[in-house]
């Protein structure tokens, strides 16, 4: 039977878009040749173990409700999955998983990470797929069973320096087209040479600024 522990976490700041590199390794005991191991890893946010600030808990107050309902409706939110495959490998091997990111949000793990200033990111990998390896009777094939996983805490800081490598000092929201059209008229009659430019007069506007 594997074990899985993630031994550490950065930013990818070379990957296409926003992402994370985890290093999982991945352990075997009976002293066999692991020829590989074909893995779907399934990331999930537990935002249960966490401590939270009175800033925090604000901003997190439309995902989860009030704060005296947590009990009730703090639940693991869905991250990513993504496949990985080990080389060959006897006793154990430590290989990067990308995880890739998005500031969308409109979805939910995206917002919570976006609630947060510090600390960890308290993170659940779940581990399904085939293994291959050397037996008696040559390449043998087995399972990973899906109760098999590991955790994590992301420092906040990680997952931040992903998010400014591709947005720096900013984010990113998904608006209705008919919205963005209005928007933009909007800021071409008062001449306002930025999208931010907008919504901040909007905001003062609104007597919220």
């Amino acid at each position: 039977m594997l074990t899985f522990a993630c031994v550490g976490s950065r930013a990818d700041t070379r990957s296409a878009g926003p992402a994370i590199t985890l290093d999982l390794r991945v352990g075997d005991g009976t002293g066999r040749r692991v020829h590989t191991a074909a893995l779907r890893v399934q990331l999930r946010i537990d935002p249960r173990p966490r401590r939270y600030s009175a800033a925090e808990t604000a901003r997190l107050a439309d995902l989860f409700g009030e704060p005296e309902r947590w009990g009730e409706t703090l639940q693991p939110l869905q991250l990513a999955t993504v496949p990985v495959l080990t080389p060959s490998f006897v006793g154990s091997v430590t290989v990067p998983v990308t995880v890739p990111l998005t500031y969308d949000l409109d979805i939910a793990a995206a917002r919570y990470l976006h609630s947060l200033d510090d600390g960890e990111i308290p993170l659940l990998l779940l581990f399904s797929g085939t293994l291959f390896y050397a037996g008696d009777a040559g390449v043998q094939v087995g399972l990973v069973p899906w109760h098999e996983e590991a955790a994590h805490g992301l420092p906040v800081g990680v997952w931040r320096a992903a998010m400014d490598a591709f947005h720096p000092g900013g984010g990113w929201v998904r608006l209705r087209r008919d919205t963005l059209d209005r928007l933009s008229a909007y800021r071409s009659a008062h001449t306002l040479p930025t999208w931010d430019d907008a919504l901040e007069r909007l905001l003062k506007e609104a007597g919220d600024g």
